[in-house]
C-alpha cells in the first residue's frame, strides 16, 4: 500500500502550501502539476504508475485542498514560483516535471523562470496561451458557463472522457475541487486564461514531450502542435480518441511513454 507524506510549508509571502510526497526517497524526483481548480487529488489514480521509478511530489495550489488563505494577484508564473519553493523545501535541486492542463501552463513557466530546476518536461493537454493559441469552441465555453448542478457535471465529464469510460462522474478526480469558493474558482479561471508563454517558449532548454488527445474540446489539439513548433527539439505524442482526460482514460498507453521519456531525459 502506498505511503504518502503530507506536510505544509509557509511561502515567501506567508501563504501555507500543502505538499504530498510518495515513492522511494532515493528515486529521482517527479513534480506533478494538476489542472485548474483542482488539488493534488487530480493525481490520486495516476501517481502510483510513476513509482517506484520516481519519487512523486505534488502540492495543492493556492485556493485548493489544504492551501487556503487570502488570494492576491496570481498567475501561472507565481504558481511556478510556488513550485520552486516546494522543491527548495524538499531539498530537490532538479526534478522531472509533468503538468497537465493549467498544470502544463505552470510547467512552462517553471521551465522558463527556473530552468536549472527542470531536468525534463512533459506537457499534457495544455496551451502556449496568448492570442496565437487556439481557443476552445465558443459553444463549449457557453455551456460550461450556463449549465448548473448535475447537468454541468455531466457535460464536464463528457469533455474529459469518451463514452467508453465506464467510471461514474462522482468517482472522477479530475472535475474540480468542490471545496473551492466561487471567488477561488474565479481566481483560477483568471490565472489559466491569463497565461501567455508564446514569445518565450523557444527559450525552454529542458527536453520536452508534448502529449494531447486528438478529440480534446476543452483545449484543442492544435495547441499541442503549436507547442511542438515553438519548443526546440520537443517531441509530440497524440492520443487517438483522447479527450481532456486522455491521460487517465488511456493511462496504460500514455504513462509508459511519459515515464520512458522523463527517465531517459533525466
Amino acid at each position: 500500500m502506498e505511503t504518502r507524506d503530507h506536510l505544509t510549508i509557509i511561502t515567501r509571502d506567508g501563504f501555507p502550501l500543502a505538499i504530498q510526497v510518495s515513492g522511494p526517497p532515493e528515486a529521482p524526483a517527479l513534480l506533478l502539476l494538476q489542472g485548474q481548480s483542482n488539488s493534488h487529488e487530480w493525481w490520486d489514480e495516476l501517481r502510483s504508475d510513476f513509482e517506484p521509478q520516481f519519487r512523486t511530489v505534488t502540492f495543492d495550489y493556492r485556493g485548493t485542498g489544504g492551501s487556503r488563505g487570502e488570494l492576491t494577484e496570481l498567475s501561472t508564473a507565481s504558481f511556478a514560483a510556488d513550485a520552486a519553493e516546494v522543491l527548495d523545501h524538499m531539498g530537490i535541486t532538479r526534478a522531472a516535471v509533468y503538468g497537465t492542463s493549467m498544470g502544463g501552463r505552470i510547467a512552462q513557466m517553471l521551465a522558463l523562470n527556473f530552468p536549472d530546476r527542470v531536468s525534463a518536461l512533459a506537457l499534457g493537454c495544455t496551451t502556449p496561451g496568448g492570442p496565437k493559441s487556439v481557443k476552445r469552441p465558443r459553444e463549449v465555453g457557453q455551456s460550461l458557463a450556463r449549465l448548473r448542478g448535475r447537468e454541468h457535471t455531466q457535460y464536464l465529464f463528457s469533455l474529459f472522457y469518451t463514452r467508453n469510460w465506464t467510471v461514474a462522474p462522482r468517482y472522477s478526480k479530475l472535475l474540480g475541487d468542490d471545496t473551492m469558493t466561487t471567488q477561488e474558482s474565479a481566481a483560477h479561471l483568471r490565472i489559466s486564461a491569463g497565461h501567455n508563454a508564446w514569445d518565450h517558449l523557444p527559450e525552454i532548454a529542458a527536453p520536452t514531450l508534448i502529449v494531447h488527445g486528438d478529440e480534446d474540446l476543452m483545449n484543442p489539439v492544435e495547441n499541442a502542435h503549436l507547442l511542438h513548433e515553438r519548443i526546440p527539439g520537443s517531441r509530440i505524442l497524440i492520443c487517438p480518441s483522447g479527450r481532456h482526460g486522455f491521460f487517465e482514460e488511456f493511462a496504460e498507453v500514455v504513462n509508459p511513454e511519459i515515464i520512458g521519456f522523463l527517465g531517459a531525459a533525466s
